[in-house]
Formats: structure tokens, sequence, C-alpha cells
């Protein structure tokens, strides 16, 4: 399997032409650029949120553009330091132009089957995924590009189901 690096998913966006959708279902993202941040903000110190900057440029300017730019965040509750820590900086996404909502884990429709083997992915104008792919210690390997139409197909149909069940974050409330 080929991966892409996240520099080179991010470019994808640059091809959207209406939706880009993120599906995250991990409890923890172990991304080094967030390490310090994350570990400020658990300590309670002042949080430099500059390494977000490339990434609400890109979603300011796709959003800008007329395009939308969608995740749903499904949560273990409790939930996570990190996922508090996610909650508490979603701001800084929304503020840029992200649309995201919440669904508690045991929310989940029980029938509902998640593609690509559970991993998270990235869904580019209902025909690209970008399915990402993680080591044992839950650090970011790559995204897998895939444009099989069944899988896609399963994804488009699972986003549909899990945003209708979602908590936009203004409403959402950590547990």
């Amino acid at each position: 399997m080929e991966l892409i690096s996240g520099a080179e998913r991010n470019q994808l966006f640059e091809s959207v032409e209406r939706d880009a959708f993120h599906l995250e279902l991990r409890d923890d993202y172990s991304v080094p650029d967030e390490d310090s941040p994350f570990t400020s903000w658990l300590r309670g110190e002042n949080v430099d949120y500059s390494y977000m900057a490339p990434w609400t440029r890109l979603v300011r300017r796709v959003t800008s553009e007329g395009r939308t730019v969608r995740r749903v965040r499904v949560v273990t509750e409790p939930p996570s330091p990190y996922i508090r820590w996610e909650h508490a900086t979603t701001r800084l996404n929304e503020e840029a132009g992200e649309d995201i909502r919440w669904l508690p884990r045991h929310l989940l429709p029980a029938d509902a089957a998640l593609p690509v083997g559970g991993n998270d992915w990235w869904l580019f104008d209902d025909r690209l995924l970008a399915v990402g792919h993680f080591d044992n210690d839950g650090r970011v390997l790559g995204s897998e590009l895939v444009e099989e139409p069944e899988t896609v197909a399963a994804c488009v149909r699972l986003r549909h189901r899990l945003w209708a069940a979602a908590v936009p974050h203004r409403d959402y409330r950590l547990s």
C-alpha cells in the first residue's frame, strides 16, 4: 500500500469543488506538531497555537471560495484528555470556516459499518478517499488514496448518517 504525507493530502484541498469531509474515530492522536502545545495545555500553561496556522489558512481559503470543510469526531465518553484539548481548540477550526460536529461513540448506530478497516478518512467531493494509517503508538504514517466506487459509496452513506446524528460543536458539552 502506498501512503501519501499529510502535506500531500492537504494538496487535495486545492482540487475540491464542493466538499471535504473528515471522519475522526480515535480518542488520541500523537501528532508531533501538537506534542508541546498539548503538554502545555495539560499543565494549564499558555499555549502557542501558531502550529495550526497552515491548516487554518488552508481552511479559510477553501471555505472563502464557497467550498465546505466538515468533520465528525466520534468520541468515547468520558473523553480522553486529548479529546478535551481538541474540544477546547475547535474554536480555531471553526473561526477558519470548518464545520465540526461531535458524536459520542455509544450513540453510533448499531448497524453502522465502519468502512476502510475502521480507520479515519477524508472524503473529497464524494469521489476520493484519503484513508489515515497509524503506527502502534498512534503516530500518523500517512494516507492511502482510495477511489474504488463501492468503498467511496459506503463512506458517503456513513457520512450522511453520522452528520445527521452528530451534535454541532456549539451544542456539544463534554461529560
